[in-house]
């Protein structure tokens, strides 16, 4: 039989556990530095627990633990409860969610070859990101290459707007553009100036597609790297998608590709 976890209650804010979580929630970059992610609310901890993921530490406020489901407790050696006010002042979320895990995180993920990938090159708007990684994971890509100047891919915001996608996927973070030759798969870029049509066009698979700063768009190092470039037809008039909206359109018809090429 598997040991009882460890239990312990916090009732003070001066508690040097209570600063660094407060720290993980309020700071998006703070994970870099303590080694670790904060989870908040049972959607995203389901979904880690669901992709076989082991928190360090299960954190439930005071009214909620005594109804937890066991398999929540049970999953973490190590269990915080939290006077309910403590949880709502530590929280980022507008209403609190009653409970959340504290994961490892690994500082020093490495590019994976020959994996279909989503480069971010210098995507800032944390929605953006978080919708981008849904479509990845939703459209069989696995890996994310997050180019510096990215926005910080495990923050709280980005991990809300995944809704737990990060958990499917191999993800690289503060990665340089030389990172990117290492995938040894075709890398396609889109532009609202040039390119192939994505309806006309013949994409590879396995690939790698580059999605870019909002205004900007991808830089001029990948664009010069790329072995497809890919534009979107806008009848409608406008001159450019927003990137979350234009990476789902692209990488719906990677897979599309895909699976008539299995079919």
């Amino acid at each position: 039989m598997a040991p009882r976890p460890q239990v312990t209650e916090i009732h003070s804010r001066d508690n040097a556990f209570v600063k660094e979580l407060r720290r993980l929630s309020q700071d998006s970059t703070a994970y870099r530095k303590q080694g670790h992610i904060w989870l908040e609310g049972d959607h995203l901890c389901r979904a880690a627990l669901a992709r076989g993921l082991v928190p360090k530490i299960a954190v439930f406020s005071e009214s909620f633990w005594p109804q937890a489901p066991a398999e929540w407790a049970q999953a973490a050696s190590k269990i915080i409860v939290l006077a309910d006010g403590l949880f709502a002042e530590i929280s980022s979320l507008e209403s609190p969610a009653r409970m959340g895990y504290v994961m490892g995180w690994d500082a020093i993920a490495q590019v994976k070859p020959g994996v279909a990938t989503v480069v971010l090159d210098r995507v800032q708007d944390a929605g953006n990101v978080g919708s981008i990684l849904r479509s990845a994971a939703a459209f069989g890509f696995g890996q994310i290459v997050a180019l510096k100047g990215t926005a910080a891919i495990w923050s709280q915001k980005v991990l809300r707007a995944g809704m737990g996608a990060h958990f499917g996927l191999h993800m690289v973070e503060a990665a340089a553009v030389e990172d990117v030759q290492t995938l040894q798969i075709p890398l396609v870029v889109t532009s609202s100036h040039q390119g192939t049509l994505i309806h006309e066009a013949s994409l590879p698979w396995p690939c790698a597609w580059a999605m870019g700063h909002e205004g900007q768009g991808v830089g001029e190092a990948l664009m010069q790297m790329a072995e497809h470039r890919i534009s979107i037809a806008q009848p409608g008039g406008e001159e450019s998608l927003n990137v979350a909206a234009a990476a789902a359109i692209c990488l719906h018809a990677s897979s599309v590709s895909m699976l008539r090429a299995h079919g």
